[in-house]
């Protein structure tokens, strides 16, 4: 009896069927959980950044020259403007409660969260708009056009059942694995990059600060 696997065999092609599943799930899990710990980190920055401020008075001016800083020690890195850094900072204060931020709010990408930030006011809505762009898979672009239109009125009262599961491989929140399939995709590594010089950066915050509340990058 011959027990050879071929490529023309049906067990051959269940067999590379249920391979592929797997390493694309992975990826995906992959995907996510790098994505929830760069948002986790934008909030622990941010945090920091609004306890300098009510400990220090740090204004408009040291967080510029905290990302002038930033860029000049990480010059190869985008995000490090003041612009984002404020970002931080906002989402930071939207948002104290770090469980609330570890469970529902991390699992979201940080363009999303920039735009509900600059068009929502309300925790309430920016909560259900959080959710749903997780249960519908929604791009940023589906997203802004659904605050636009204000569909959470359109829908009738709030709701607030997230969907724990996992999002699909072709949706907009998670990025294009295909092409790569033994590796994490080249946008992943890229932010597992990220996330390791955002350490540095975070523990420059906590304690790379001059006592004039002038900032400069300890090297």
């Amino acid at each position: 009896m011959n027990s050879q696997l071929t490529p023309s065999t049906p067990s051959y092609a269940d067999l590379l069927a249920e391979l592929k599943q797997r390493i694309r799930s992975t990826q995906v899990r992959a995907v996510v959980a790098v994505n929830r710990e760069l948002v986790l980190l934008y909030w622990e920055i941010g945090r920091e950044i609004l306890r300098r401020q009510e400990a220090e008075g740090w204004g408009t001016k040291v967080i510029e020259r905290l990302a002038a800083d930033l860029r000049a020690e990480f010059p190869e890195m985008t995000g490090l403007s003041a612009r984002n850094l404020k970002y931080m900072q906002k989402f930071a204060q939207a948002w104290p409660d770090v469980q609330i931020v570890q469970s529902v709010i991390a699992q979201l990408p940080w363009g999303h969260h920039t735009r509900i930030l600059d068009r929502l006011s309300s925790p309430e809505e920016r909560l259900w708009y959080i959710e749903a762009s997780k249960k519908h898979r929604w791009s940023q672009r589906v997203l802004e056009h659904q605050i636009e239109t204000q569909l959470h009125l359109r829908q009738g009262q709030m709701q607030s059942n997230f969907e724990r599961t996992l999002p699909a491989a072709d949706s907009d929140l998670i990025v294009d694995t295909r092409g790569r399939p033994l590796d994490l995709p080249p946008q992943t590594e890229n932010r597992v990059a990220k996330i390791q010089k955002w350490t540095k950066i975070q523990d420059f915050i906590l304690t790379g600060a001059h006592d004039d509340g002038v900032a400069t990058v300890r090297k």
